[in-house]
């Protein structure tokens, strides 16, 4: 197997680009590092597809790791044939390998391998072979019978060795793949209620069939959940006289034979009792991967939309963690996230204390220069943004409120994360602090949390931990590295996503700059306990020192490329400064190929130069949607149906996407109301974080739900 050919063909990309990639990635190159600074080796990959790269490459060299290892066992139990290791060595896929080892694994006893056991595999040979037209079965069977191998009878030995062509059937290969295909495409998945006079949640799947090739993966894990909690009981059909016949067609050859009719019922035992299990084992087990790789990648899709909002800068917030009996807990922090003071309100039942919420939030705008005041989400946040807006209305028109998702503040604060970086503050506190600083650095406060507690995705819970911790730690990096951080002012917890750096250099890094007053340099990286000329190479790129000796360490140009900088800034006669150099490009002309080899560095790299130059760390999303302050409050009983309102997208997912309109819950856009032209998924029309223009469409005022379109009269 040529591996660099098969993700050249399945990229999309060239050998060369291929080849470049996995050896940078086989020398221990971190992805981000290898997206932003060996782009003329791998033509310019980008870092989302170097990570889908890398993970097919992992899987591509385990399937040869097992290819290796199957022969091996096989070669030692003396049944390796030439045709054998042809077929174990063409197979693309690990199912394939495991299907060609099926027959040779060691099993548990079976009642096939008591039959074998019993002396019976030559008269499951003379069955097999069908030749015999004359005679009675029971004759051919008379001189097996052995009563102390427990064999008493005829019976006893044509049941045996009907046993042993059951697992034959069950263990051949190219059956086996043949059958898996037809219940894929023919199969059905049926739930019903565990108790029909429970009523749950998944009342819709109490008496529910779909094809296993038309359910959406949304519906999978729905139904797996319900049969977890033990509230559905779930399996799959399939017409077994029509895969009866199918295997009949491979497994009687000469219907003319003696055997015909007790080859046709064991055909039968054999789907019943062996296959259909096994696949109905592993199509569900597919289908639940399928459901949870594309739920992940969903995750990941929204959680990076999510980090990349971009920061509100200069904003010296009021932040707002709403409750109704605790009352809401507030912090006031500086523009950099510092914790300027905190306190309790109670706008909200049931001391409904609006003129002493009025009092409190006067005093601390008036006091700490508040601009923006943050409510979070959660219980309660209709209510106290009712007081909010209508205060600030009346008192201070320019200031700005916002609403902001809350989820996984409680847990963060909770942590013992949060608990080193505030040993001196209460749970409640850090929860208001950090709703405010999700405003002023989005990417900075979201790394602190759980990955199945941002709740922008789908199932989350459900999923493989694993896999969701290994996805969002790759979006998280690939997020961080983009934008790049402040080595002066980075957390231990942001800095671990950074190229080349762990939790452990992180801490030193922190306590480098702790004990040393901050770096003026990237070179005293170098200096940092465990950090090593390897880990210099991947991270320095990626971290910012701002007001340092070198203005170049303020960007992302990569310590390697300094000389090239230095000789780019020298020849077009400029300085690098904050403002950057705004005509950088009519300096140096049209010949860039050229100048590139004048300064020794790959045609990729100078355009990054340049860009740098031209507007030095400047933080790409700048690019996404502004965050929108000061909506309109509404309650869900001012809602009609036709309405027109502007909201804010807090999750997408399979179906569609929910959106904050104001009211407690967000609505709902299913995807067949995301655009008047066919959408293959709703994240080609929506992402998180974007300002939408929305019609309601349904109210269901019992449970508070609200059906919403974005297509105008829909």
């Amino acid at each position: 197997m040529n591996i660099p050919e098969i993700l050249a063909s399945e990229f999309h990309l060239t050998a060369a680009q291929v080849s470049a990639t996995v050896a940078l990635i086989d020398d221990g190159n971190t992805i981000p590092f290898i997206a932003r600074y060996r782009k003329e080796a791998t033509g310019g990959i980008a870092d989302t597809v170097l990570r889908d790269l890398d993970e097919r490459l992992t899987y591509l060299k385990n399937l040869e790791s097992r290819k290796s290892e199957v022969l091996r066992l096989i070669d030692e139990q003396g049944k390796l044939t030439p045709e054998l290791a042809a077929d174990i060595e063409k197979a693309e896929v690990l199912q394939r390998v495991e299907d060609l080892y099926k027959p040779y694994k060691l099993k548990r006893a079976t009642r096939a391998s008591k039959a074998r056991e019993r002396g019976l595999e030559p008269l499951a040979d003379t069955i097999c072979a069908q030749s015999l037209t004359h005679g009675s079965v029971a004759e051919l069977a008379a001189p097996f019978v052995n009563a102390e191998l427990g064999v008493d009878n005829t019976d006893d030995a044509i049941a045996g060795a009907c046993d042993i062509i059951a697992e034959r059937v069950a263990d051949d290969a190219d059956l086996t793949a043949a059958l898996r295909n037809l219940t894929r495409l023919r199969g059905v998945l049926v739930s019903e209620a565990a108790d029909v006079d429970e009523k749950t949640v998944y009342d819709m799947y109490y008496k529910y069939s779909e094809p296993l090739a038309k359910i959406p993966n949304h519906r999978v894990l729905a139904i797996n959940r319900g049969e977890n909690e033990k509230k559905l009981k779930v399996k799959v059909t399939t017409d077994a006289e029509f895969f009866n016949a199918r295997i009949e067609r491979d497994v009687i050859t000469n219907p003319q034979s003696i055997f015909a009719d007790l080859l046709r019922a064991t055909v039968a035992d054999s789907y019943k009792r062996l296959i259909a299990p096994s696949l109905e084992r592993e199509l569900r087990a597919a289908l639940t991967e399928r459901a949870e790789t594309d739920a992940i990648k969903i995750f990941a899709k929204n959680t990076e939309n999510l980090l990349m909002t971009p920061p509100v800068s200069n904003a010296r917030v009021v932040a707002i963690d709403p409750g109704f009996r605790t009352g809401c807990k507030v912090a006031a922090l500086s523009e950099t996230g510092t914790l300027l003071d905190y306190t309790t309100i109670y706008p909200t039942a049931p001391k409904n204390d609006v003129a002493g919420t009025e009092k409190t939030l006067q005093k601390l705008i008036e006091k700490h220069q508040i601009n923006v005041i943050v409510i979070g989400n959660g219980t309660a946040s209709r209510e106290t943004e009712e007081v909010v807006a209508a205060f600030l209305a009346r008192q201070f028109p320019d200031v700005r409120y916002t609403i902001v998702n809350e989820a996984g503040a409680s847990v963060y604060s909770a942590s013992k994360l949060a608990s080193e970086e505030y040993p001196d503050l209460d749970v409640t506190t850090r929860g208001a602090m950090s709703l405010g600083r999700r405003l002023q650095d989005p990417l900075s406060e979201l790394v602190k949390i759980p990955p199945k507690s941002i709740g922008v995705g789908q199932y989350q819970h459900d999923l493989n931990q694993g896999q969701l911790e290994k996805s969002l730690t790759g979006v998280v990096e690939n997020c961080v590295n983009r934008v790049g951080v402040d080595l002066n002012t980075a957390s231990p917890s942001l800095l671990t996503y950074i190229a080349g750096i762990n939790a452990a250099v992180a801490k030193n890094i922190v306590a480098y700059r702790e004990e040393n007053g901050g770096f003026t340099d990237r070179r005293q990286l170098k200096k940092v306990p465990k950090l090593g000329d390897k880990a210099y190479g991947q991270c320095a790129g990626f971290l910012r020192v701002s007001g340092g000796k070198n203005p170049l360490d303020a960007t992302s140009v990569h310590p390697e490329s300094y000389a090239a900088a230095a000789e780019l800034l020298k020849r077009v006669g400029a300085e690098l400064t904050n403002g950057g150099v705004s005509d950088i490009e009519e300096r140096i002309g049209a010949d860039l190929p050229a100048l590139a080899v004048d300064l020794g560095v790959g045609l990729p790299t100078l355009r990054d130069i340049i860009a740098e130059i031209k507007k030095p760390a400047r933080d790409p999303r700048e690019d996404a949607p502004a965050v929108v302050f000061s909506r309109e409050v509404r309650d869900f009983n001012d809602l009609a149906v036709g309405m027109e309102l502007t909201g804010t997208v807090r999750n997408v997912v399979d179906f569609g996407a929910f959106v904050d309109i104001g009211v407690k819950h967000d609505g709902l856009v299913h995807v067949s109301r995301m655009s008047d032209h066919f959408v293959k998924h709703p994240s080609d029309v929506a992402s998180v974080g974007d300002t939408v223009k929305v019609w309601v469409v349904s109210l269901d005022r019992e449970r508070g739900k609200v059906g919403l379109s974005m297509v105008k009269g829909d």
